[in-house]
């Protein structure tokens, strides 16, 4: 079947098999590989995606169900004026471990702020509550999407503003001696 979407913002144009899942179509035929795939079964929500804005478990989504749509995969939110918040935050709070389930997390926080631009604990908790974590225990990924959302408002009071850290030098490790 032939479909068309809009992936990032880019427009493609495909013919896809109707059984092809939509986070394989994104990993193999377009090389999009931050789309995770853990369970198969929406259990453990790493394939996240947004379609048209709302968060989707790209693998139980045909890609001819995202026909006419717009996806956004983890690699969208980076734009040429550097990493979007909800990513700064992320690296700022140390919401990720083995960030396996990061870009899901980050998809899932930023449609959340989208929505509501000034989420409580709770509401961020609940929104990520499809997506599964089994590193981080969830305390520092809802600090991320409240710092994202306070950033996002323009807010400052609500704890230290977001710095882009993408140039700075990662901190070394050494051997204690002795």
């Amino acid at each position: 079947m032939e479909i068309t979407m809009t992936v990032n913002g880019v427009a493609h144009k495909d013919d896809v098999e109707p059984r092809v899942l939509l986070a394989d179509y994104l990993r193999t035929r377009l090389g999009l590989t931050g789309t995770h795939i853990g369970c198969d079964t929406t259990s453990c929500g790493v394939c996240t995606v947004l379609m048209d804005g709302t968060p989707v478990k790209s693998c139980t989504v045909f890609a001819v169900q995202a026909d006419d749509t717009e996806i956004t995969t983890v690699e969208g939110l980076k734009s040429a004026d550097g990493l979007h918040p909800i990513q700064k935050a992320f690296k700022q709070e140390h919401g990720l471990q083995c960030g396996f389930c990061t870009p899901a997390m980050m998809l899932v926080g930023k449609a959340l702020i989208e929505q509501n631009p000034d989420p409580d604990e709770d509401e961020v908790r609940w929104a990520i509550s499809g997506n599964l974590c089994r590193c981080t225990g969830y305390v520092n990924i809802v600090k991320a999407i409240r710092a994202a959302a306070a950033e996002s408002r323009g807010t400052a009071d609500e704890g230290p503003a977001l710095v882009d850290l993408t140039n700075e030098p990662s901190p070394t490790v050494s051997a204690p001696v002795g």
